[in-house]
């Protein structure tokens, strides 16, 4: 059940540092930075369609669920399409996917309809996952094994660049806009109750098919680019540093710690995605931030920007740190942040939970890295695998959205402490390949 090729190095070439990627990787930052854009305009979105159709918190977290649940049922088909048509067909497709989606975004607005966004939203998630499903091994074998998970940290830096920019766009494009109630609009004239209509669907409608275009030019400048041709192979070998376990087992599934590395990354993208969705809810609390949605979503980029930061320390930092020891050190300060934010109040409680980003900044590359570490020919499949693992974004931020409704915002933060607390374990003991003990 393989999901795609393993990767390796371009036909030809080798691992030697006399090899340069630097073209092929600066190419497939630009993509990091788009997904990232996208991925984090959902939690601008979800305050303006909580107002706009006047949902409470289970109902609008359908929007991470369709967009995360993507991950699960379009990764293996994405590791299909891969391995017939390229790495580089795949990335074009995911890309055109994704502008389709952007376009989508325009009926569902001027139509009004929450319905029209969740499809939308699951055909972006499903160009997405694409990308990631090509990008992310093709960044991790780029390179010496050793520092694969500093490589794709580095990365992922430019993926958290844009998901610091997007907050900022949105607020100023998409919650700028105030949304007015039942009886605002029942108060208005007929005219002026047309003009605030077109005025609030506009909002969404032209930065998405900004977005579309966006993503068509980058298409077409993949399209015209040479990237390197990847290969399934029997990966990294002990000749060049890596670990190569791949003989051993017929299948990804058989091996611990990439197992282990899916159910960490579902707790991660679950834990952050739930945080990030409720940030602009939560800071604009009169007992917390005490301000508008525009205003609060705009903090939103301190959550990113951190994660940005981290992501460029960190990718110094795990040349001379073990990786494993970085993850669980980061883990245990995000429990102590997320726990002062459920805890305390005012500006205390606000600063704690935004600066859960600069913690977050290693952790999928690490987890990713460390999950597929000696799979050889086997990379594909855990590709795939860990990919699909990202429907924890869709399921624990509705989890909390349930909770929100019952016990608060603020308690419903507990749902992140647990899968932090997993996380810590992973880095500590559980990515540990069992074969290697021997």
């Amino acid at each position: 059940m393989a999901s795609g090729p393993a990767p390796r190095a371009p036909r030809g070439t080798s691992s030697s540092v006399s090899t340069n990627y630097t073209p092929a990787l600066t190419v497939l930052t630009s993509l990091f930075f788009m997904w990232g854009f996208l991925t984090c305009l959902n939690d601008i979105i979800i305050p303006h369609l909580k107002a706009v159709f006047e949902l409470n918190y289970a109902q609008v977290m359908l929007v991470q669920f369709s967009f995360f649940t993507a991950y699960f049922v379009v990764s293996l088909p994405s590791g299909w399409i891969v391995e017939r048509l390229g790495y580089k067909n795949g990335i074009i497709i995911g890309l055109l996917t994704a502008a389709i989606a952007c376009v989508m975004f325009y009926p569902a607005a001027g139509y009004r309809s929450y319905t029209i966004f969740l499809i939308a939203l699951f055909v972006l998630a499903s160009g997405i996952t694409l990308l990631q499903v090509a990008a992310n091994p093709y960044v991790a074998i780029l390179g010496k094994p050793q520092t694969a998970s500093s490589r794709l940290t580095l990365t992922q830096a430019f993926n958290a660049l844009g998901t610091t920019i997007a907050p900022i766009f949105g607020s100023i494009l998409i919650l700028a806009t105030a949304v007015k109630g039942p009886a605002e609009l029942a108060a208005m004239g007929a005219s002026d109750s047309e003009a605030y209509r077109i005025a609030e669907a506009a909002s969404v409608q032209t930065p998405y098919l900004g977005l579309a275009a966006a993503l068509v030019i980058i298409a077409v400048f993949i399209a015209l680019f040479k990237l390197p041709k990847i290969e399934a192979s029997e990966g990294a070998s002990a000749e060049d540093g890596g670990h190569n376990y791949d003989h051993l087992h017929k299948s990804a599934w058989k091996y611990p710690h990439l197992v282990l590395g899916a159910l960490a990354i579902f707790v991660y993208v679950g834990g952050e995605v739930s945080i990030g969705s409720f940030l602009v809810n939560y800071i604009s609390q009169p007992s917390i931030g005490g301000m508008a949605l525009a205003e609060a979503g705009k903090y939103v980029s301190f959550y990113w920007g951190g994660a940005m930061v981290g992501r460029f320390i960190g990718s110094v930092v795990m040349r001379y740190i073990r990786p494993g020891k970085v993850l669980t050190v980061h883990a245990l300060a995000v429990i102590a942040l997320v726990l002062t934010a459920i805890f305390t109040t005012g500006h205390v409680s606000m600063w704690a939970i935004l600066s859960v980003g600069l913690f977050n900044s290693i952790m999928f590359p690490t987890i990713f890295t460390l999950a597929i570490e000696g799979l050889g020919k086997h990379t594909g499949q855990g590709s795939g695998i860990l990919c699909m693992a990202i429907v924890g974004g869709a399921l624990l931020p509705l989890l909390q959205g349930f909770l929100a409704d019952r016990i608060g915002i603020q308690m419903a933060f507990f749902i992140p402490v647990l899968c932090y607390t997993y996380i810590a374990y992973y880095g500590g003991k559980g990515h540990i390949p069992v074969l290697a003990k021997h």
